[in-house]
């Protein structure tokens, strides 16, 4: 039922939301592929463009499979782990040990759901709500990893 609609398969990031363990790390995982090959070489005005695009999307397609499963926030649904992940990973510097440390860096904020990253998630309902938390939490992830990173140009002289 959830993949009979093209937004059952926006809304689980092409299935992986199905996970049967930790969907939402499944699908912050998966988010890594695009990032990675489409979206770190960007302009970064372009990466803003990506980020509101994807974003919309995420709000119409997890509004209507939400819906269609009778649950606002299904588990199954990880279009706004994708979302988060591409905001924390937002002016990453190159290289994977800066990925690994944003993809970590989100899912402790996310699961951990700390002050407006809670706020979001029980206030706000429907699609906005699905992806208003992780788009706070994946902000809280690039502040974090932004600190990180004009620490260790700091530290390297």
């Amino acid at each position: 039922m959830l993949l009979s609609h093209p937004a059952g398969w926006i809304a689980t990031a092409l299935g992986a939301g199905l996970s049967p363990k930790a969907p939402g790390t499944a699908g912050s995982a998966i988010a890594l592929l695009p990032w990675w090959f489409l979206l770190r070489g960007l302009p970064l005005a372009w990466y803003v463009v990506a980020l509101a695009a994807g974003f919309a999307l995420g709000v119409w397609a997890c509004g209507i499979a939400g819906r269609r499963l009778g649950v606002e926030d299904h588990g199954a649904l990880v279009w706004d782990e994708v979302i988060g992940m591409w905001v924390a990973l937002f002016a990453a510097p190159a290289g994977w040990p800066w990925m690994i440390a944003g993809f970590v860096l989100f899912r402790l904020f996310d699961i951990g759901k700390p002050w407006l990253v809670g706020l979001a998630d029980r206030r706000v309902k429907g699609g906005v709500g699905v992806m208003l938390d992780d788009l706070v939490a994946g902000i809280f992830a690039l502040v974090v990893l932004q600190f990180a990173v004009l620490a260790v140009r700091h530290w390297q002289g």
